[in-house]
């Protein structure tokens, strides 16, 4: 009998096609989120919540060999949790109230005398004492053993999503490894904005954060666990992930909405020893970046050069224009909700006036029909059909059109490219140029851990933009392909490889 030493994340099916990118994660994993959205109950049919149990202990190792031996015995997927001897019985009350809902049971067996005068405020099974049955009283359920065809899955591919989620119950779970592994990268929500949902809570973000997790493994070999938290609060969202930092490697936050994002992120990465990085706004922005140093190569034209109108200013809008910025862009012009964002709006808050303070060099005012006159980029992180074919007509000659908005981009490359766009990328896999991020985030963790990398720089997501964008080879650089394929497998080995070398344990101190 083997002896096992640690465990690592598996896809519950194989991703090795667009088909089953298109069930695991975008577009088809929404189906999963708004069924649990409108029935909390569906979020034991829709992941793997039914078979995971989180084992809460004051020492990593002893929590990780409980949750080998609930593996091992029980096929439960069990993750291991870490809490420092000296926290407070309300902060983990707070804690385990918080996280509750990514699990089916807690096992707190390893600290039953610190806890067992503590009533926590939840609906599922939690472990103080000896039990005749563990099996029984966790209540859990491992629904897939054998991998699934998914050509046998009928319907549109929101209906075949639905079937994968509850057929398969999620789509990831544990494995056993006789090696020891890195501790997993944990995947935090809060819910609040979720793929184009907005705000349908944390519960139903979890099958988005399975779809994460199912990506890293399959990648880029890196473990992670979707670790969704209940509160909307930032200070306690933020308290919480400091109460677990030592059972992670490092910290993926996703789905978290503006303005509250940037503080989480800040705050985590001055506090935390690990690495912090925003997906929505730090790997949207690297592989925008990417397409558009591909499509200027095209078009003829220098980035410095270049006036770009970015219509939405959140979390993706503000860090694409920061990293264009800080890649050379010089007349950056971004556009809210409220209108043209510039220095002094009465609608800016404080993270608006600070791009204000590095964008719109000239001070334009108006409408999107105003500012969009002879730009030479369009990059839409907003809403359908807000850029018209008048407005594309107005813009400079060859203009790009970067259209991401999902799932009805800002304008449908059949109308951008018959009002004169030269090259359109949109979010969607149905189109060419579909700006993914999972073209980013698998070999940008791997190059953190890889390299002992504690902080994300500008340098290193710059560096991450030019290794897409070189990836496709010159000879096969089209209006139609200006990005690798969101499958190619080099390409998060190779960024992994080039964030170690030029980085990596901390070179940049």
């Amino acid at each position: 009998m083997p002896q096992y030493n640690g465990f690592k994340t598996v896809p519950k099916v194989a991703i090795n096609d667009h088909e089953a990118l298109s069930l695991v994660y975008t577009p088809g994993v929404g189906a999963s989120c708004l069924q649990i959205a409108k029935n909390p109950e569906a979020a034991s049919v829709y992941t793997n919540k039914i078979n995971s149990v989180a084992v809460i202990a004051f020492d990593y190792e002893k929590a990780l060999n409980r949750a080998i031996f609930l593996k091992s015995v029980l096929l439960i997927d069990a993750y291991p949790l870490v809490v420092k001897k000296d926290i407070l019985k309300s902060d983990l009350k707070l804690a385990l109230e918080n996280i509750y809902i990514n699990f089916c049971a807690i096992d707190l067996s390893l600290i039953q005398d610190f806890v067992s005068d503590i009533n926590f405020n939840v609906d599922i099974p939690v472990l103080k004492e000896t039990v005749a049955d563990l099996k029984d009283f966790f209540g859990a359920i491992a629904r897939n053993v054998f991998m699934l065809d998914i050509s046998k899955l009928k319907g549109d591919v929101k209906e075949r999503s639905l079937q994968l989620h509850e057929l398969a119950g999620g789509v990831i779970e544990t494995e056993l490894t006789e090696q020891k592994r890195p501790k997993p990268v944990a995947i935090v929500s809060d819910g609040t904005a979720v793929l184009g949902y907005g705000n349908i809570g944390a519960l139903a973000a979890i099958p988005v954060m399975e779809g994460k997790a199912a990506l890293h493994a399959e990648m880029s070999d890196v473990d992670s666990m979707s670790f969704c938290i209940k509160t909307q609060n930032k200070l306690e969202l933020i308290k919480i992930v400091q109460m677990f930092e030592d059972s992670f490697a490092a910290i993926h936050l996703e789905d978290i909405a503006a303005p509250d994002c940037f503080d989480i992120e800040t705050t985590l990465s001055e506090t935390l020893s690990i690495p912090v990085l925003h997906d929505d706004q730090h790997c949207t922005a690297i592989i925008v970046l990417a397409g558009i140093l591909n499509a200027l190569a095209l078009v003829g034209k220098k980035l410095e050069d270049t006036k770009t109108v970015i219509t939405g200013a959140g979390a993706a809008g503000s860090a694409i224009a920061k990293l264009l910025i800080h890649a050379g862009a010089k007349n950056i012009i971004l556009y809210d909700i409220n209108g043209v964002v510039y220095k002094g709006r009465d609608t800016n808050d404080k993270y608006l006036e600070e791009l204000a303070q590095i964008t719109n060099p000239d001070d334009e005012r108006g409408t999107l029909n105003d500012i969009i006159k002879n730009a030479d980029i369009f990059i839409g992180v907003s809403k359908g059909g807000l850029l018209t074919k008048e407005m594309v007509e107005s813009m400079e000659y060859r203009p790009v059109i970067f259209a991401l908005a999902n799932p009805e981009p800002e304008i449908l490359p059949d109308d951008a490219k018959a009002a004169g766009a030269y090259i359109v990328a949109t979010g969607r896999s149905d189109y060419p140029n579909q700006i993914n991020n999972l073209l980013v985030f698998p070999g940008l963790f791997k190059g953190l851990l890889d390299g002992g990398i504690k902080k994300v720089t500008d340098d290193i997501k710059l560096e991450c933009a030019i290794m897409i964008a070189s990836m496709v080879e010159e000879e096969e650089l089209s209006v139609d392909y200006i990005v690798p394929d969101a499958l190619n497998r080099l390409l998060p080995v190779q960024m992994a490889q080039a964030i170690v070398n030029k980085f990596g344990h901390q070179k940049e101190n």
